[in-house]
């Protein structure tokens, strides 16, 4: 539970000893606490949903490119554990924890975590053939991702170490505005370098995923067969 609060962990420990108590058990295990850091972190688990075989087995690839790639890269967190039981909003989930408290991040980690991010779409394609809109949260997390490392943390080379933000503005009789403290060309600029680093990381994650098909294939069968494996 790294970069967790006191009070963050004193409802982890409430979490555990409640489901402890709910099983009839005399005292708080490492099971508990498992589910309880998971519940906290993620979401419950809604094993009441129910899921037809061919959700489950586009929910199975998608978690599988995604703990795939995951386990691939180099300056991801390590997984910790992946799941097609729907917990949260997700169908289901690939979960990496730090190994410590993260302070910072540096470039090359945001970029294979976009990669990571990325690594959904690309293995539910393989086997439908298609899109669904299950990549909907991945999408929206690498973009402000990327957005992020182009306009507040100096990453583009292209635009170099220059902070572009939105300032808010109240105008009399209208609502509130947003008003860019940068040109429309500009603005053109950070879109087309947010599309670029996205691109980028979309063909690692493809390269990665189609160049070990094989490995994709044999966790999407065995999250199939036992719905959860750890890291």
């Amino acid at each position: 539970s790294p970069g967790y609060s006191g009070a963050e962990l004193a409802n982890l420990l409430n979490e555990a000893a409640l489901l402890a108590a709910r099983t009839g058990k005399k005292a708080v295990g490492q099971a508990e606490l498992e589910e309880a850091r998971d519940k906290v972190r993620w979401g419950r688990e809604r094993r009441s949903l129910a899921m037809t075989d061919e959700n489950k087995k586009l929910t199975a690839w998608h978690e599988a490119g995604h703990a795939l790639v995951n386990v691939l890269l180099k300056h991801t967190h390590p997984l910790h554990k992946v799941t097609i039981i729907p917990r949260g909003p997700s169908l289901g989930s690939t979960m990496s924890l730090p190994k410590e408290d993260i302070l910072n991040y540096q470039r090359r980690e945001l970029e294979d975590m976009i990669a990571m991010t990325m690594a959904g779409r690309i293995a539910e394609q393989i086997v439908s053939g298609d899109v669904s809109t299950g990549a909907g949260g991945d999408i929206q997390q690498a973009t402000n991702m990327a957005r992020a490392m182009v306009c507040q943390y100096g990453m583009s080379d292209k635009l170099g170490m220059v902070q572009y933000t939105e300032d808010d503005e109240y105008f009399l009789g209208r609502d509130m505005m947003r008003r860019k403290s940068y040109s429309e060309a500009t603005a053109q600029e950070i879109d087309g370098e947010v599309r670029a680093f996205i691109k980028t990381q979309l063909q690692r994650a493809h390269d990665l995923i189609h160049s070990n098909r094989d490995k994709l294939e044999v966790i999407a069968n065995s999250l199939l067969e036992y719905e959860t494996l750890d890291g």
